[in-house]
């Protein structure tokens, strides 16, 4: 385990870099590593270094921070913090839960670095208060870290949830120190409620950063882990990730996405070099969720896309996307074209679903697709058999449609959403989305992606219809169906992005987003 002495400096994360992911457990075993190579509590203090250059990173103008620590090997990394911006010349209060509680002798309670932190804050003339200070410029969370829950059993989680209810209800940004207090480091659930519950009418939310220390955790990145953690930047604290600690999951960046256009193709390509797509959905009612699957997979880069509506009444022309064709379910060729089915198909497209997963070489299945495939246990042993046969298959489930297919409850599925999205893959041995904030692409035998793009532009009806679309072309243009899925989901999410820079405060449809689905 080599020492990196150049880089201890936090670094904003990237979204055109992808980042290996890391559980609790190998986090711990990382630490034990790196402690191992060093003098005792050097990390600690890099971590303090760190977070103080961090803090005054974000917050340069701040004279008065609080730093709230906790009892444990967090709390040490807050007083160290509070001791290096102390030595920076700012003003610095410090509150600790152990003092507030009277919890008795400080150092025999502490581990030993955390207690050789407290003593240097101490000895540089700080003072612990039991109380927050009744102003302040920035708050700094130390008071839970790795394997720290806010449950109600355990002992001073009424404090714990007091003062973060006082920083976050402050209008101050709260910058967390590793993970925001109480948040899973695997799953990204947590014991708090979200501020914006309990915000005052018309003010606006407290910033949020976390500084994670050594590796990047995948419970920041999906589940409440966005909301929890705002702005994440990492701290390698100058140590290299050891071989023998593999990461558990990658955050998905641009790095590993197959652009979604038609760039640099030949001049001699023709419409036929970019695939067919077939759109299979739209039941009485719900024709608009198949005409975006495919007017998306149209501005995605198909070849052709023809769409198939089950309702009876279809109409055979879309005036605002002409290009699409309507053909009947019979007319479809699933053997030549990618299909996408399911996008408000309702009853309707189980009748269709035993050719559908026989013949298609490629497939996207979404929606009531997946609801069918959950009730019918030859569908599903269909489903099974297309690996076998060398077909391409993705499934883009949300939570509660994969809590059907897995036979589970929605809470299940979002306890441990990565555990949730790897049992869908292995079982139906196919690529698997699980949308949600945070969504998780996962595959037998292959780590899985959280994607890092999007926000909640995205939570309005009909943006699973187009990301689906979008999966559909991918597949088409030629991607495998794990490039494929990466890509549209990334893509998908970076448009939403891009409409809050260039449109901020407008709302966007999936009718606009269909239409930048190339871009």
């Amino acid at each position: 385990l080599r020492p990196q002495w150049g880089m201890n400096r936090p670094t904003k994360l990237s979204a055109q870099q992808s980042y290996p992911l890391f559980t609790a457990d190998a986090t711990r075993a990382i630490e034990q590593l790196a402690s191992a190579c060093l003098p005792n509590h050097t990390l600690m203090q890099r971590a303090g270094l760190a977070a103080a250059q961090w803090t005054l990173a974000l917050a340069p103008h701040a004279q008065h921070i609080w730093v709230a620590c906790g009892p444990g090997n967090n709390g040490g990394d807050g007083f160290e913090t509070a001791l290096m911006l102390h030595r920076l010349g700012k003003k610095v209060s410090i509150t600790w839960t152990e003092h507030a509680q009277n919890a008795g002798p400080p150092a025999r309670r502490q581990a030993a670095d955390a207690s050789a932190s407290l003593q240097r804050a101490l000895a540089a003339g700080l003072e612990i208060s039991g109380s927050p200070p009744a102003h302040f410029d920035v708050a700094i969370d130390a008071l839970l870290g790795l394997g720290a829950s806010l449950t109600p059993e355990r002992a001073g989680t009424a404090l714990v949830h007091q003062w973060l209810e006082r920083m976050h209800n402050s209008g101050a940004p709260v910058l967390a120190l590793d993970l925001p207090s109480g948040l899973d480091a695997d799953t990204g659930n947590s014991g708090l409620l979200l501020p914006s519950s309990s915000q005052t009418a018309g003010q606006a939310p407290a910033a949020r950063y976390t500084l994670s220390f050594l590796t990047l955790k995948p419970g920041l990145f999906t589940a409440q882990g966005r909301d929890l953690a705002g702005q994440v930047w990492l701290a390698d604290l100058a140590v290299s990730l050891p071989q023998e600690v593999p990461p558990c999951a990658w955050l998905l960046g641009a790095d590993r996405v197959s652009p979604l256009s038609r760039h640099g193709a030949a001049q001699a390509s023709h419409k036929g070099s970019f695939g067919d797509v077939a759109v299979l959905g739209g039941d009485k009612g719900m024709g608009g969720a198949a005409v975006l699957a495919g007017c998306a997979a149209l501005h995605a880069g198909a070849g052709r896309v023809f769409v198939s509506l089950l309702t009876n009444a279809f109409e055979p022309l879309d005036m605002q996307q002409p290009e699409l064709m309507f053909r009947s379910p019979d007319a479809l060729d699933f053997k030549r074209q990618v299909l996408v089915c399911g996008c408000g198909g309702g009853q309707a497209v189980r009748a269709h679903l035993p050719g559908a997963l026989s013949s298609a070489r490629k497939a996207v299945l979404d929606a009531d697709a997946l609801n069918a495939i959950a009730n019918d246990t030859q569908l599903q042993t269909q489903l099974i058999a297309r690996h076998g046969r060398g077909y391409a298959t993705v499934l883009t489930p949300h939570p509660l449609e994969a809590a059907r297919l897995l036979q589970c409850s929605v809470q299940m599925v979002q306890a441990n959403r990565l555990s949730a999205a790897q049992a869908l893959a292995d079982r139906f041995t196919c690529v698997v989305v699980l949308k949600g904030s945070g969504s998780v692409i996962a595959a037998p035998g292959l780590k899985p992606l959280i994607n890092q793009s999007g926000n909640a532009l995205l939570a309005t009806a009909g943006t699973g219809d187009v990301l689906a679309g979008m999966v559909g072309a991918a597949l088409a243009i030629g991607h495998t169906a794990w490039e494929a899925a990466a890509s549209a989901v990334f893509s998908h999410g970076r448009l939403a992005d891009m409409w809050t820079q260039r449109w901020p405060g407008d709302i966007l449809t999936a009718s606009a987003l269909a239409r930048r689905a190339g871009a």
